[in-house]
């Protein structure tokens, strides 16, 4: 798993949930922005060999121009896609309107993910819809004016990254 605190949220439930079927391992770190990622992905692969990376670069990215955000995911995906391992890519949950950022931040974190998505789909990535998963959770699973979530928030996420993990696996094989 790659991704920032969200994932670091979910993590924990996906090893649950995936346990007696998958060594589940992340990032040691919030992932951060995509210039982040950039930055530390070798590290973060180490010399292990992944048979599946889930990820997700988005709300650490809400202000950064849209074009230099996809530009940086392409090259996080080919470096990715270099490990051999199945591929998938997590949608970003959603930046509260009533937030620090205001509904202006939010909106544009809707058209970088629309634009993610696009990439993510025109390179044949599988994507895994947290933001669909969780939107109509929103006002009971999501922090007051936060991006985070409750605990049951983590919960329905975990299970959906898990999910989407089998689901892709077997797809694949």
């Amino acid at each position: 798993l790659i991704g920032d605190s969200i994932s670091r949220g979910y993590t924990q439930v996906v090893r649950k949930e995936l346990a007696g079927k998958a060594n589940v391992h992340r990032a040691p770190a919030n992932c951060g922005p995509t210039r982040t990622g950039l930055a530390k992905l070798d590290t973060w692969l180490g010399e292990g060999s992944w048979d599946v990376i889930h990820f997700n670069f988005g709300i650490h990215d809400r202000k950064t121009p849209i074009p230099d955000y996809t530009d940086r995911l392409a090259e996080i995906l080919t470096r990715l896609e270099e490990t051999d391992a199945l591929v998938i890519w997590a949608t970003t949950t959603p930046i509260p309107e009533d937030g620090t950022d205001g509904p202006e931040v939010a909106a544009g974190m809707e058209e970088r993910s629309a634009a993610a998505r696009s990439l993510m789909e025109s390179e044949g990535v599988a994507v895994n819809d947290l933001a669909a998963t969780i939107r109509p959770y929103l006002d009971e699973l999501q922090n007051p004016q936060d991006v985070h979530f409750s605990h049951k928030g983590y919960e329905v996420l975990g299970e959906q990254v898990a999910r989407s993990i089998l689901e892709e696996w077997n797809r694949s094989r």
